[in-house]
């Protein structure tokens, strides 16, 4: 029994490769785009994304942040915590318009190649909850 006990210990981690000697490696491009894009961090953690992208999470000047990498190292977005009180008056207004009973406990600024800034919110009603996203004019994107 011990001797399976010790077997499975060694291979579990070969079985389930996150965190293992099998884990993929993050590819040179996206750490060389990454260290390019952000030069002042030293501590980042690398994950794959199920789309295939590589998201680094980091903190920047205390700020909790994370950037997504194609896996060719194009840079994708870069989300930043931000104060729900740093949420732009146009975004808290069409919130607030769509979501009338619903409180903002949380939100965040993305930065991306392709739509420009959004911001993202986190809302609570009662025991229920949500993430939205709006552009800087308080469209809603999702």
């Amino acid at each position: 029994m011990k001797k399976i006990l010790f077997i499975l210990i060694i291979l579990i981690p070969l079985l389930f490769p996150s965190g293992s000697i099998l884990a993929q490696k993050t590819p040179e491009a996206v750490t060389k785009a990454f260290a390019a894009k952000f030069p002042k961090v030293t501590k980042v953690d690398f994950d794959k994304e199920g789309n295939g992208e590589y998201e680094a999470e980091f903190k920047e000047n205390g700020v909790g942040m994370s950037a997504n990498f194609s896996a060719t190292g194009d840079w994708v977005e870069t989300e930043s915590e931000i104060s729900v009180d740093k949420l732009p008056a146009t975004v808290v207004a069409a919130i607030k318009k769509a979501h009338p009973k619903s409180k903002i406990v949380g939100a965040a600024r993305i930065e991306t190649a392709s739509k420009g800034v959004l911001y993202e919110a986190d809302l609570k009603r009662g025991i229920l909850k949500a993430e939205v996203l709006y552009d800087e004019n308080g469209n809603f994107i999702k």
